[in-house]
C-alpha cells in the first residue's frame, strides 16, 4: 500500500479496501506498520473488506499509552466503522491486542488469527535496548526478526533506527513493551471460544515456536500451523504460504 492510501478521519488513521462483505481487521506489532501486511492486503482484498488501522503508539497521550489505551483505541475505531462479526489477524503486539479485544467483546469476533503473538511470552529486545546512534546493533536486532536476514531491508532498519534515536518515540516503545509484559494472558485466554488460527515461524526468536504450541494448548478452539525457515513475521517472510493457510482457515468460518 502507498502512503497516500492511508485515510485520516475522525482521529483515526487506517487503510480500507472498502470491498467485500466479510471484514478482515489487521493489527500490526510494536515496530510494525501497515506495510507489513502488504501481501495479505493485496491477496484478501479480492474476497474481503480488509481494514488496517494504524495503532497510535506514537500519538496517544503518554498517560494513556499501554495495552489498555491501545485496546480502547481499537474499541473506538470498531464502533466508528460500525464493524460487527469480523475476522481479526494480529502480529506480535497486534495479536496481544486482538486477544484483549476478543476477551472484552467476544460477540464481535468471527475468528482470530495470531502470528508471532505476545501475550504469553515475548523477548523483543532481550536484556538490552538499542543504544542511540548504534546502527549496526539496530540492524542486527531487525535482522533477528526474520529467519532470512535479507528480509530486513534498509527501509525497515532505518525505520527502527529512527525510532530508537528519537527520545520520545523510544520512551513510547519501552512503555508499551512493559505494559505488554504486565498483561500476561495465561490465566485468561482459555475463555476465548472463537475459532483461532495460530501461524508461527519455526525459527521465531522473539516468540519461539513453543509459544505457539502453548497458545494451542490453552485455546480450546485453535489450530496451529508452523512454517519452516521462518521467523517472527510469517506474513512478510513467507507471504504466499501464510495467505494459503489463512485462506483455508477462513473458508471454514463461513
Amino acid at each position: 500500500m502507498r502512503p497516500n492510501d492511508v485515510i485520516l478521519e475522525n482521529g483515526f488513521k487506517y487503510i480500507d479496501s472498502k470491498e467485500g462483505d466479510e471484514v478482515l481487521l489487521l493489527l500490526h506489532g510494536l515496530f510494525g506498520a501497515t506495510g507489513n501486511f502488504k501481501w495479505l492486503q493485496d491477496h484478501f482484498k479480492k474476497s474481503h473488506r480488509v481494514i488496517t488501522p494504524i495503532l497510535p503508539i506514537m500519538d496517544i497521550p503518554l498517560k494513556q499509552l499501554g495495552m489498555e489505551g491501545l485496546v480502547n483505541h481499537i474499541v473506538s475505531f470498531v464502533d466508528y466503522m460500525r464493524l460487527n462479526k469480523f475476522h481479526v489477524v494480529g502480529n506480535s503486539l497486534g495479536g496481544h491486542l486482538a486477544q484483549l479485544y476478543t476477551l472484552e467483546f467476544p460477540e464481535k469476533i468471527r475468528s482470530l488469527t495470531l502470528t508471532g503473538s505476545s501475550g504469553l511470552f515475548e523477548n523483543a529486545m532481550g536484556s538490552t535496548f538499542p543504544k542511540r546512534g548504534d546502527y549496526e546493533f539496530v540492524k542486527k536486532k531487525a535482522e533477528a526478526t526474520f529467519y532470512d536476514p535479507a528480509v530486513a531491508t534498509k527501509e525497515i532498519v532505518d525505520e527502527v533506527y529512527d525510532t530508537v534515536n528519537d527520545r520520545n518515540r523510544a520512551i513510547r516503545v519501552i512503555v508499551t513493551a512493559k505494559s505488554a509484559i504486565r498483561n500476561n494472558l495465561k490465566d485468561r485466554i482459555s475463555s476465548i471460544i472463537a475459532p483461532v488460527l495460530l501461524v508461527w515461524g519455526k525459527e521465531d526468536k522473539i516468540t519461539p515456536s513453543w509459544v505457539g504450541e502453548k497458545f494451542h494448548e490453552l485455546l480450546p478452539n485453535s489450530e496451529l500451523a508452523l512454517i519452516e525457515k521462518c521467523g517472527h513475521a510469517p506474513m512478510m517472510e513467507h507471504p504466499h504460504k501464510f495467505n494459503e493457510i489463512l485462506e483455508s482457515f477462513l473458508s471454514k468460518q463461513s
